[in-house]
């Protein structure tokens, strides 16, 4: 947004710093107003028929425009964390199957959804059950905090299941 110095227009709207239209004035005029509250003259609007500036701490301005992009970043982050992906194989170990269920229980806990799945590679391919033994072992471990929002379905060479956080 130009400021002070940087505005090119002859004549503009001129919005105080409490909000109230002071009227149509020459640049200089406001930029004299601007200058007698020490604050700054900001073109809020670069329409060439009817070009709008507003006087006030343009730094702070700035400031809460960054701290809202900030929080809506958040809350977008937030939301797009509602499903967690879990990789599973069908010959995995004991141990990183329950380091998973625990992180997995966790997660659930928190109130989010699921996403397991199994990429075959080679030779599993041709013994699919057993991925889909592995996926439903691994609902029966986590069943007191989730149920199986959809059956483990093979597309491909990768099976998927999804479960959801009991209410």
């Amino acid at each position: 947004m130009p400021i002070n110095g940087q505005i090119k227009v002859d004549q503009l709207m001129v919005i105080g710093p409490n909000g109230e239209q002071m009227g149509t004035k020459k640049l200089e005029d406001a930029l004299t107003l601007a200058n007698y509250a020490g604050l700054d003259l900001v073109l809020m609007s670069d329409n060439p028929n009817n070009p709008v500036g507003k006087i006030m701490d343009y730094n702070k301005y700035r400031y809460e425009r960054q701290k809202k992009q900030k929080e809506a970043q958040k809350k977008q982050r937030e939301s797009n964390k509602d499903v967690k992906e879990y990789r599973l194989s069908p010959t995995i170990d004991i141990h990183d199957f329950n380091t998973r269920k625990k992180n997995a229980a966790e997660y659930l806990a928190k109130g989010h959804k699921i996403k397991v799945f199994i990429k075959f590679k080679g030779r599993q391919m041709s013994h699919p059950e057993i991925g889909t033994d592995v996926m439903l072992r691994f609902a029966a471990e986590l069943e007191e905090y989730c149920i199986i929002e959809s059956q483990p379905k093979l597309d491909g060479r990768t099976m998927i299941m999804i479960l959801a956080p009991k209410k």
